[in-house]
């Protein structure tokens, strides 16, 4: 008997979909990609029962006509890549077709989009990927995505998501991450229908009071060094903000958010022997770099990064770290600034300093000779 046979196009996709979407915030991590990838100012994400019951990512970016939204479903559709070459040099998150096929799968999804020289937009709408509907509409320029009942047809992975509150979590993770890697985005992230963050377009240090509140701010040093192999620019801690727990530590690459145990390891090395063991500064660390130098397909969620010279990257960020410190007067030094100090007169010699007292005394007193004229 036969036991080997080619799974159906429904399970294939649910399986392939367990790689891209594991919860809500792997939703919305990559529709909010998508938008920015389409060139959109502006971004909202519309949360309701933490991405269970709905996910709605609405942007102005260019859009798409009917033609291109109907064949952004169909899996391996890519708008980027027409050759192997083409692995090792992109620029961009992916545009509307890498993911949408996964989502679909495990989802009730419906897309509304128009470009700006077009009269009327498209909307497509479908279930578990399957019977598709397509009509056309009137709609804003730009796209918005509604993905309602996540993983509705995939009970066991609906299961084994955490509470609400867990899950909101990760997705505020996800939007505070794409967020600071482009603050010349406007954002806005409502949950239960409640406002959650606005934040409008802004200075990278703008952004970073935005999400993480001004006391950060003051304890932030800029770096910036670029060599003929990476650009690093953005800002560290200063040595007393450092503590054991709590620390924002972000690196990004060519504005994707990063994860590197080893690029980390330079930034503790800059710190060493200025703080106490085991305390965290915090990062927020840019590494620009040419395309090809880096692989970004290591890992399915694209967070892990591999560098083509990671060992002379490693010493140049420490270098460019440790020099922050050292130029904004953060190592341990002497300290011979008397700014603050009071003030203290001093006196050269011959200087006036007044008449000194004079002790008038009686050289004829005696304490032992009897007082008086009286006799024994």
């Amino acid at each position: 008997m036969d036991r080997i046979h080619i799974l159906s196009e429904t399970v294939a996709s649910q399986i392939a979909a367990g790689e891209v979407v594991n919860r809500p915030a792997s939703v919305v991590k990559e529709l909010v990609e998508n938008s920015i990838d389409a060139g959109a100012t502006r971004i909202q994400t519309v949360i309701t029962d933490a991405g269970r019951t709905l996910i709605q990512v609405t942007d102005n970016g260019h859009g798409m006509s009917q033609a291109d939204a109907k064949l952004a479903f169909q899996r391996h559709a890519t708008s980027k890549i027409h050759g192997t070459d083409d692995l090792y040099s992109l620029t961009t998150f992916g545009f509307r077709g890498e993911a949408l096929p996964s989502i679909a799968a495990v989802s009730e999804l419906s897309l509304t989009t128009r470009q700006a020289d077009a009269e009327t937009g498209v909307q497509i709408s479908m279930s578990g990927g399957q019977d598709m509907q397509v009509e056309p509409c009137v709609c804003d320029a730009g796209t918005t995505f509604r993905i309602r009942n996540l993983f509705f047809n995939v009970p066991a992975r609906r299961k084994f998501l955490k509470g609400n509150q867990t899950e909101f979590g990760h997705i505020m993770t996800e939007v505070e991450r794409v967020s600071l890697a482009h603050p010349e985005i406007a954002f806005e992230l409502l949950h239960q229908g409640q406002q959650v963050l606005s934040l409008p377009v802004q200075p990278l240090r703008g952004r970073l009071v935005s999400l993480f509140g001004k006391k950060l701010s003051q304890s932030l040093l800029p770096v910036e060094i670029e060599t003929s192999l990476v650009r690093i620019s953005g800002f560290v801690s200063n040595l007393e903000s450092a503590r054991q727990r709590g620390s924002q530590q972000f690196f990004f690459v060519n504005g994707r958010y990063m994860r590197h145990p080893y690029f980390h390891k330079a930034v503790l090395q800059a710190y060493e022997g200025l703080i106490h063991e085991g305390d965290q500064p915090s990062y927020f660390l840019f590494l620009d770099i040419a395309p090809d130098q880096i692989d970004v397909n290591v890992h399915p969620t694209k967070t892990e990064v591999k560098f083509q010279d990671e060992p002379v990257i490693w010493k140049i960020l420490m270098a460019a770290v440790r020099e922050t410190l050292g130029k904004f007067e953060e190592m341990t030094t002497i300290d011979f600034n008397v700014a603050d100090m009071p003030d203290i007169p001093a006196f050269g010699t011959g200087h006036q300093t007044g008449n000194m007292p004079k002790v008038e005394y009686n050289p004829d007193f005696n304490p032992f000779k009897p007082q008086g004229s009286g006799g024994a």
